[in-house]
């Protein structure tokens, strides 16, 4: 078996670069098919993380996102400004603000998720054999481990 410097199997080394690469032009390609051509990479991320959270106050944000205060206090303005969060006083302190989705926030992320969903399921019906969609299953089930580490 061929080692690299590090230590690694070449098999592994080569699957970690090839696979990072992968990842980030697939992401890439849904974001475009996506239409977050008007909302920034941030304003997308804290917008699927409200969605995905629920009511939160800015600095839970920031910290989720690791970022400063300030630039998400900027981005949560931009948000605002497009109508897709509202802020209101928390209950529990009424120093701070929690965050949560407008209607037309909730529309925005479930619209971008069935696009990307659609173009992807699309692009593996189109491009694959059956056969080659049962390996992408097999892969990912193998990809799956790695999540649970």
């Amino acid at each position: 078996m061929d080692q690299n410097p590090e230590g690694l199997s070449e098999s592994a080394a080569r699957a970690a670069r090839d696979l990072a690469v992968v990842v980030g032009r697939l992401r890439r390609r849904i974001r475009e098919v996506a239409g977050d051509d008007d909302l920034t990479p941030s304003q997308v991320s804290a917008l699927t993380l409200v969605g995905k959270g629920g009511a939160a106050t800015a600095s839970t944000l920031a910290s989720a996102e690791g970022v400063r205060p300030q630039s998400m206090a900027a981005t949560l303005a931009a948000l605002e400004q497009r109508g897709l969060i509202r802020r209101s006083p928390d209950p529990d302190d009424g120093r701070r603000q929690l965050i949560t989705l407008t209607d037309a926030g909730r529309e925005r992320i479930e619209g971008d998720r069935q696009a990307r969903q659609q173009w992807l399921a699309r692009a593996l019906e189109e491009r694959y054999t059956e056969d080659e969609r049962q390996a992408v299953l097999d892969g990912l089930a193998l990809l799956e481990r790695l999540t649970r580490l």
